[in-house]
């Protein structure tokens, strides 16, 4: 059974990540568990990572994600919030975002009842995101700037110390001797960086948001 739901977001503009696939195993009462995590930025990735991982010789394959304030799981045949839900647990405590766990369940004969199943599903989902190497991802916010020509070189020099992504120039701007120079740049940088232009370029540049 997959459930949806709603929970707390990250610090504005940013969110700490997986950066790569991480697998944890571990086998409890004969039952081998395979908690797989990665790094996903949609529910379609998501399920494209769920059918790169999935194992279809597996009892069960459950999962759960995060995805800014949406989550998702299913419990795969396992009883009703025995499995997707603690994995989702399991996410939520981690404070990654991003981020997909599916865990692969192989039978191995004895049963772990309602409760041996949460902690199995948590605890490997939890252990996988605690080996996962991680990382802080910030949201860039795209700037603009009006500028002459013989500062050019100043602004992209500015630029370039601040490491700006998406540099664009247009020089058809129905100014005579202006430039409009977008780019996008940390959102967390963004004011420090105007200000860094005004000081070395001009007071009286306009920027646009």
């Amino acid at each position: 059974m997959a459930t949806t739901s709603s929970g707390g977001g990250n610090a504005a503009g940013a969110f700490t990540t997986i950066k790569e696939k991480v697998i944890f195993e571990k086998e409890i009462k004969k039952s081998k568990f395979i908690a797989v995590a990665g790094p996903i930025s949609s529910e379609q990735s998501a399920f494209a990572f769920l059918n790169q991982v999935r194992d279809p010789r597996a009892t069960h394959n459950c999962w759960a994600y995060k995805v800014g304030d949406q989550f998702r799981s299913n419990d795969d045949g396992e009883p009703s919030g025995t499995a997707g839900k603690p994995i989702q647990s399991a996410i939520e405590s981690s404070g990654i975002d991003r981020v997909m766990v599916v865990v692969i369940r192989h039978f191995g004969g004895i049963k772990l009842g309602t409760g041996g199943l949460v902690r199995a599903y948590g605890g490997v989902s939890a252990e996988c995101l605690r080996n996962a190497p991680t990382q802080l991802v910030k949201s860039k916010v795209p700037l603009g700037v009006e500028v002459p020509f013989e500062l050019l070189g100043i602004l992209n020099h500015q630029l370039q110390s601040f490491q700006v992504a998406d540099i664009r120039q247009d020089y058809e701007t129905g100014k005579d001797g202006i430039a409009m120079v977008s780019f996008k740049v940390d959102f967390d940088q963004a004011a420090e960086l105007e200000e860094a232009i005004k000081t070395n370029c001009s007071w009286d540049l306009v920027f646009y948001r």
